[in-house]
């Protein structure tokens, strides 16, 4: 049997407007990244605090001109790794995970922005700084709101959840692999986003102010971030959840496209892919999710892969600051092999220092595979991996 053990100790440094990643859509969704936060322009503020008066009878009303807003903010998450995997060249050490600057806020009444920029990493082609979100949304309506540029492709629920928030020093295996953080097609490390237009809204509003219905369906060039399109095809993605309460989510996803490798041309891809799941939000925190893909990659091998996990959160009584994280993660790069079969098992502490920072320690499993009995492989390895990563978020 393969291990990995991972030992994670995370903190991080996010300078931002408290939760301006909160989606005013969806109030559950509060750990989620690729939203923008709707901020009261300095003339409405005026006007919340200024004494009413009663104009003079027969006096025009004069709107007052729209100013826009600004928001701005980042997040630095830095980490001390140590690992005893064999095929490593290192043990392990000191990292800078992420850098990242954010500026967002209303450019016109109901025109919301977001810009975030990506600090961290070697400079190279579709490395170190670049370009992560840049979007304009219309957001008058919550039944409808169209959204244009570079953002989060709407697959998923772990995919749009914040590196800081997503309970564990990594992401699950098939938001890695099948929701574009890294896709496992070939294409460049997008974070999972692409360029497109996409619209989402919120239906049917019930007695306790939430929405029982949510839609998004997006066009996408399909070729990732910062990259233009390069062949006669775009990608279809979709999703819908039901709210039964407002801290639960019920959904499924739908993904049809094609990629094609800018380094040869002639290979074109296609990416089918589907996801259902369901995501809980209170005290308590739970999700899960089970995604298919139809599709090769750029190197060959299978051209049919899926996954699936379970995580559960728990606060600790007595210590309200203090929450443990369990997760069951697996993923099959070929689904017709059950010796493709990759399982991690991961259990995390998350310390909150108030709402801008988080202290974590993580702890990963890592290896199993399958084939008609469990059994190992020829070359056993076990990892550690201890992170320190400091978390803060704070208003500009």
């Amino acid at each position: 049997m393969k291990h990995l053990v991972s030992f994670m100790a995370c903190a991080a440094s996010c300078l931002c407007a408290s939760q301006a990643y909160a989606s005013d859509l969806n109030p559950s969704m509060h750990l989620q990244e690729d939203t923008v936060a709707k901020t009261p322009t300095a003339f409405s503020r005026s006007l919340e605090e200024a004494p009413a008066c009663t104009p003079k009878e027969g006096t025009p009303k004069v709107e007052a001109p729209f100013k826009p807003t600004v928001k701005l903010g980042g997040c630095i998450m830095t980490q001390y790794s140590i690992t005893d995997r064999e095929n490593l060249a290192t043990n392990g050490g000191f990292n800078v995970r992420i850098v990242r600057a954010l500026a967002n806020g209303m450019v016109w009444k109901d025109v919301a922005y977001r810009l975030q920029l990506e600090l961290s990493g070697a400079p190279g082609v579709d490395r170190g700084p670049r370009v992560l979100d840049a979007y304009t949304e219309w957001t008058r309506y919550k039944e409808w709101q169209p959204r244009l540029g570079q953002f989060k492709r709407c697959f998923g629920f772990d995919n749009p959840i914040h590196p800081m928030m997503v309970g564990f020093g990594s992401f699950s295996q098939i938001a890695i692999k099948l929701q574009s953080i890294g896709d496992r097609i070939g294409e460049h490390v997008s974070n999972g986003r692409d360029i497109g237009f996409q619209m989402q809204g919120d239906l049917l509003p019930q007695a306790d102010g939430h929405r029982l219905l949510h839609y998004q369906v997006g066009v996408y060039n399909g070729q990732g971030t910062n990259h233009k399109d390069v062949d006669r095809h775009k990608d279809l993605i979709g999703g819908l959840w039901v709210m039964p309460t407002k801290d639960l989510r019920i959904g499924a996803f739908g993904w049809n496209g094609y990629y094609t490798d800018e380094k040869n041309p002639k290979n074109t891809l296609r990416r089918a892919r589907y996801d259902i799941g369901f995501t809980y939000e209170g005290a308590w925190s739970a999700r899960g999710e089970y995604a298919h893909s139809v599709g090769g990659t750029t190197k060959g091998g299978a051209t049919e892969s899926d996954g699936w996990y379970a995580m559960v959160g728990v606060p600790v009584p007595q210590c309200k600051d203090l929450k443990v994280y369990g997760r069951w993660d697996c993923y099959r790069d070929d689904a017709a092999r059950w010796n493709s079969l990759v399982t991690n098992w991961g259990l995390a502490l998350n310390y909150y220092l108030g709402k801008q920072y988080v202290l974590q320690l993580n702890y990963t499993h890592s290896g199993s595979q399958f084939d008609g009995a469990w059994r190992s492989l020829q070359h056993p390895s076990f990892a550690s991996e201890c992170t320190l990563l400091n978390l803060s978020r704070r208003r500009a």
